[in-house]
């Protein structure tokens, strides 16, 4: 299931000089910029996942920083290289249709799931470990459409 691409993420141990790159490097000019609690289900267990977060739109393609700060997080600071700034960590794809339908297929399937999670705005989300294949980690995100104007204000995902 690799439908509905919009997204490329990458981690990193400082968001504020990797957002200060990507704009003096490429040129980005808008970054949505946060810091989030997210309750979270890994298999190490649950609580609130804490990161600042970077969400910048290149033409049809999102591109998410990721700057892990504490909680059941260790899918993202696992990852993070100090002496990478930047470093490919997944993509994600927007879910259609309902939610339970898609993750009973995930379930159905025997896909590994390395964390999901949802979010009080009705945002819900999940990993699918595909590194044995791709080389990297696959995020399946569903939110309310009224929500997808706010996420996708281009409209990119249809």
């Amino acid at each position: 299931m690799l439908e509905r691409h919009y997204q490329n993420a990458y981690v990193t141990p400082d968001i504020d000089r990797a957002i200060e790159v990507m704009r003096q490097r490429f040129g980005v000019t808008e970054v949505l910029q946060t810091e989030a609690s997210t309750e979270v289900w890994t298999p190490d267990g649950s609580g609130a996942s804490v990161s600042k977060l970077a969400f910048i739109w290149v033409d049809n393609l999102q591109y998410e920083l990721i700057e892990p700060i504490s909680g059941p997080s260790g899918l993202y600071s696992d990852a993070v290289d100090p002496n990478q700034l930047m470093k490919f960590h997944h993509v994600a794809m927007r879910v259609g249709g309902e939610w339970d339908a898609f993750r009973a297929k995930l379930d159905e399937e025997k896909r590994k799931i390395v964390i999901e999670g949802h979010t009080p705005s009705g945002l819900k989300f999940c990993y699918v470990d595909a590194r044995d294949t791709l080389g990297h980690y696959l995020e399946y995100v569903w939110a309310p459409d009224a929500m997808w104007a706010h996420l996708d204000p281009g409209g990119v995902t249809g």
